[in-house]
């Protein structure tokens, strides 16, 4: 099972929509074919190392990252195929929370004799594929958080200037997390001063097992109350994988789509554009992780309504002093005891910067 998470660690950055999926036939404690899913559309797992072990899976051993699928989607069952081959025994590490599939794989298996276990690295396939169990059992999309600070907790210099709070380590760091996610989000604030192009730069010789061909870029979404975003920013420059979402109809909306942007009435908070009805509207589209990288207002919003999952903060040893812009705008707490504790973080060094993550969400 080790060798299968191996696999699937393999889909990070290309399987979207599709859950990170490896798969492993062995007989004897001997490996007979390894595979795992690529991309949507493309062979699962099983099917890719069903494929490479040939008349020896007959008797095999199945050791499969996620509960084998059932339905017949882009492509067939994945059960069906493991049965026609005559695998004798199947284990799985997580139940697959499609409603699809979701212990029907393993109904299936069974019904034909095969012997089935499951729970095996459970942790790590979770770990894994958050954002496809948090889409399905939740409804809304995992979200990642990511901010850069200074020392002393500030996000921009008085001026605005923020290129480049960390180095180069840090940056690159950034890169892969943006990389796995479904979508890079930002707000209008963000885009009007900085008009980054939040897309992912990486090779494919940073991304093992990945070539030119299976990159794919995270769509883009900018959050914007009354749509106002010039069709020119560098984050909408390809309309296809763009996104504004607003919760005010006006000129700018019409002026998006216009130039070929998709947008998305969103229902109307006292804050701005509904975040939760955003998120769930993600969801529907089949958006499993949501990275952001915003602004100090947006950010303490995602907070405050309980909608970031994990914090990333880079931090970097300078200081932007007291006229600096913060990293959150939290106007609720007064005192101490409005405080909102994080867990552990996880501590990572890049360079001269350090990286803390904070899971919030434990459970889903």
């Amino acid at each position: 099972m080790t060798l299968a998470m191996r696999a699937a660690r393999q889909g990070l950055y290309s399987t979207d929509p599709n859950p990170r999926v490896g798969c492993v036939l062995a007989r004897d404690e001997q490996v007979i074919a390894t595979g795992w899913h690529v991309s949507s559309g493309q062979a699962h797992a099983e099917i890719m190392a069903l494929r490479q072990a040939g008349d020896r899976a007959r008797g095999s051993h199945a050791y499969v990252t996620l509960e084998p699928c059932c339905h017949a989607g882009k492509t067939g069952p994945c059960t069906t195929a493991l049965i026609d081959a005559g695998v004798a025994q199947v284990t799985y590490a997580l139940r697959d929370p499609d409603p699809r599939v979701a212990g029907q794989g393993r109904q299936a298996l069974l019904d034909a004799g095969i012997t089935v276990r499951s729970g095996l690295l459970e942790q790590q396939a979770a770990d894994l594929n958050i954002g496809f169990i948090a889409r399905h059992r939740r409804g809304r999309p995992w979200v990642r958080l990511k901010l850069a600070i200074s020392l002393d907790g500030r996000i921009a210099a008085s001026d605005g200037s923020s290129q480049w709070i960390t180095g180069e380590a840090a940056r690159q760091d950034v890169q892969h997390w943006r990389a796995r996610a479904s979508v890079i989000m930002t707000g209008s604030g963000t885009v009007n001063w900085d008009n980054p192009r939040l897309n992912v730069r990486l090779s494919e010789l940073d991304m093992p097992g990945l070539d030119r061909q299976q990159h794919r870029q995270p769509r883009r979404v900018v959050l914007s109350s009354g749509f106002a975003v010039d069709p020119a920013a560098r984050v909408l420059a390809e309309p296809e994988t763009a996104l504004v979402i607003g919760c005010r109809d006006s000129a700018g909306r019409r002026a998006l789509e216009q130039a070929g942007i998709s947008t998305w009435m969103a229902p109307l908070s006292e804050s701005g554009v509904d975040l939760a009805a955003a998120l769930s509207h993600l969801a529907e589209q089949g958006v499993n992780e949501v990275h952001v990288e915003c602004g100090p207002a947006l950010a303490g919003n995602l907070l405050e309504n309980a909608l970031v999952d994990e914090l990333l903060i880079y931090q970097a040893d300078c200081l932007l002093g007291d006229q600096g812009l913060p990293m959150l705008q939290l106007p609720g707490m007064k005192t101490i005891r409005d405080a909102q504790r994080l867990p552990s973080a996880e501590l990572r060094q890049f360079g001269p910067d350090r990286r803390f993550r904070y899971v919030l969400t434990e459970n889903l």
